[in-house]
């Protein structure tokens, strides 16, 4: 078969749904919300774009369960069903043309910058390191409540996605969010029910995806994105992920995504921490994480996705051919080239060049933060209904980041006075 004929070939899920292509677009931050936490025009316009550029299975930018907890500024929230109209607007647009939408929910846990929200909490009180400190606070840690009440927030908004006509949903179990941190022995160091042996570290994800199922009925797909590994000292490693895999597939995940890292160890952009090079071998196979795949496939059958570092056709159109995967997950190729998909599929290379963004200041480089404001930018840019710019300048980028948060910061301070 030809690379592309190989990308062109439908799939379908254990619970039936079918899939059109293997290609599969990866979450990215759009944040295109409003302020109270809204779905608008713009995420419209966007998905549409992606799906009349021909993707198979589209997955949204993270999608937070609770308003207090926002992971940047622009977030889409769920609680419940006051948005309902617009969040069907998204998802009549994202489904055209026969794609699959789905969307990942996400709550940001200690991983959300100072003052946007009130607090940030997590499974344990631990702090960023030390050069990170001055971005992130160090965290409450969550009563056993709070985390009954979390996982409660996760069945009602995955209840809410299937109500808005949205065809799946993905839990974020990857990067470094709440769902990561509680299977990481670094971040999670409870010693209840919810902590203290990996077994234990592993309730709080499976308590999500059964409390989606519960609200979404047998045949609706649930995807979760996971670690390989965190790539941090001490923390969740790939033998503990392979563990979760096998359990998440007897409970009857119906997809799941291969990534890696957190914003302390950025793996997932091809930056690990301390800007560790990338292996040769993971260049020449293109893709970061597709040797763990092939371990996860030996573990279990269930459909799989590896994103992050496919550059070519053929790159992409092997690693199906291969069996370790059964898509190919795109991200930031999507944000400069969101055509991309029917280029593949005509047997045609990416015109654009997935490329590090660098600001030249060393510790902004080193956190890999630019790689989420930077694509976010040219996010918004396909939602205004404009062309991306792949060759703007990171460094602008940054400056205008800058000068938003700091006026975001002035109008919060009154707020949170009153509230204390």
């Amino acid at each position: 078969m030809t690379p592309q004929a190989v990308l062109a070939q439908p799939f379908t899920l254990p619970n039936g749904t079918v899939v059109k292509n293997r290609l599969f677009k990866s979450a990215m931050s759009e944040a295109l919300g409003t302020r109270a936490g809204g779905a608008t025009p713009e995420l419209a316009r966007l998905y549409g774009a992606w799906a009349e550029g021909g993707i198979g299975l589209c997955v949204t930018g993270n999608v937070m369960i609770d308003r207090r907890a926002l992971g940047e500024p622009g977030n889409v929230v769920i609680e419940g069903e006051g948005d309902l109209a617009a969040l069907r607007a998204w998802a009549q647009a994202a489904t055209q043309q026969g794609a699959q939408c789905w969307v990942q929910l996400n709550h940001p846990g200690k991983q959300a910058p100072k003052g946007l929200n009130r607090e940030n909490v997590a499974p344990s009180a631990v702090p960023f390191r030390p050069e990170m400190q001055a971005f992130f606070p160090t965290p409450r840690e969550l009563t056993d409540a709070e985390v009954h009440e979390l996982v409660a927030r996760f069945g009602r908004a995955a209840g809410v996605v299937k109500q808005a006509g949205f065809s799946g949903v993905q839990i974020h179990g990857a990067h470094g969010y709440l769902v990561s941190q509680f299977l990481s022995p670094h971040h999670n160091r409870r010693e209840d029910e919810w902590g203290g042996t990996p077994e234990k570290r592993r309730r709080f994800v499976l308590a999500v995806y059964r409390a989606m199922r519960d609200a979404v009925g047998p045949t609706f797909p649930i995807g979760i994105k996971l670690n390989s590994a965190d790539f941090q000292r001490g923390g969740f490693t790939e033998e503990e992920s392979l563990d979760t895999i096998r359990a998440l597939a007897e409970a009857g995940i119906d997809l799941i995504e291969v990534s890696g890292g957190t914003y302390e160890a950025p793996a997932m952009t091809g930056v690990k921490a301390r800007a560790e090079p990338v292996k040769d071998s993971t260049r020449q196979r293109e893709a970061y994480f597709l040797a763990f795949a092939e371990k996860a496939r030996q573990a279990v059958r269930v459909p799989l996705v590896v994103t992050g570092g496919f550059r070519s056709l053929e790159g992409m159109a092997e690693a199906v051919s291969s069996g370790a995967v059964d898509f190919v997950g795109l991200a930031r190729a999507l944000a400069i080239e969101p055509d991309l998909p029917r280029r593949l599929l005509a047997g045609q290379q990416p015109t654009q060049t997935v490329r590090p963004i660098r600001t030249g200041i060393g510790m902004v480089d080193r956190m890999g933060l630019m790689e989420v404001t930077w694509y976010t930018g040219q996010l918004k840019r396909i939602g205004r209904g404009e062309a991306p710019k792949p060759k703007e300048s990171a460094l602008w980028v940054l400056l205008g980041f800058l000068l938003k948060q700091a006026g975001l910061g002035r109008k919060k301070r009154p707020t949170r006075l009153r509230a204390s």
